[in-house]
């Protein structure tokens, strides 16, 4: 009975959409490159929601992008190049195709045989030759980025034997950050100081951290701290800029102790 009100649920919607695209003017002069931020912005919105843990807000957002999915689909449509039917189909046969542990009968052992079964699956799909990091958007935030490009070497095996081994590299980029440092050579400081947070990227991944995700709650955390000594600071009828640190460290210590209760 759930699956049928779903299915019914759907088939509104993309009645919905069909009267939009005639009776909107809005709705009827949007194009694929129009909605393209608009959906970027929408999935920032999703991640915003997913990190506040907020159940109302992540069902709103996920309702938004699946609005923007329809309507790819119905211009599509329009353009006589794909339909929702052929974006499900197409859906469904890759899930298929790359879950041989479920619809077939390769065996695995847990959820990295998994990722390594995907990536090798990726790579000889319909005979495609096809490059292991070929399908990592150009466009991606670089931290994101690096999470990913070291996510699809690791499923063609790339990857540490041990996960402790990566420390070696972190202290090894840290030693060489300091080196040029004390060089005073711009260009390779910069260099070497990507190479240092490509390895934390990678220790993160190592340590099932999501990267992105724990830099967004520091940034988070950070802002939250400054916030609450600012406010401190004005309701003192006094200015940041008039403030030693240790003054600010005051409060600062203040909002870390806030944070703990």
């Amino acid at each position: 009975m759930a699956k049928k009100e779903q299915l019914e649920a759907f088939g509104k919607l993309l009645d919905i959409m069909d009267e939009l695209r005639v009776k909107c003017p809005w709705d009827r002069k949007q194009t694929l490159e129009s909605l393209r931020k608009l959906t970027i912005e929408e999935t920032y919105e999703l991640g915003d929601a997913i990190i506040e843990r907020d159940m109302a807000e992540i069902k709103k957002e996920l309702g938004d992008i699946l609005l923007h999915i329809v309507f790819y689909a119905k211009i599509g449509d329009e353009m006589d190049s794909f339909d929702i039917e052929d974006v499900i189909n197409s859906l469904n046969e890759k899930l298929i195709y790359r879950h041989p542990h479920v619809f077939g009968d390769v065996s695995v052992v847990n959820a990295t045989e998994v990722e390594e079964n995907w990536e090798a699956l990726k790579l000889k799909e319909k005979g495609r030759k096809k490059k292991v990091l070929e399908g990592v958007p150009a466009s991606l935030p670089a931290l994101i980025k690096a999470n990913r490009i070291q996510e699809k070497v690791r499923g063609v095996g790339f990857d540490w034997e041990e996960r402790e081994q990566v420390w070696d590299k972190v202290k090894e980029e840290l030693s060489e950050v300091e080196h040029e440092m004390r060089a005073n050579d711009q260009a390779k400081l910069e260099e070497e100081f990507g190479d240092l947070l490509f390895s934390l990227v990678n220790a993160a991944r190592l340590y099932d951290i999501d990267p992105e995700t724990a830099l967004e709650r520091t940034n988070r955390k950070f802002i939250r701290r400054f916030n609450y000594l600012e406010e401190k600071t004005l309701g003192n009828g006094r200015s940041l800029h008039d403030m030693s640190l240790e003054e600010m460290d005051h409060y600062w210590e203040e909002a870390k102790k806030l944070d703990k209760k």
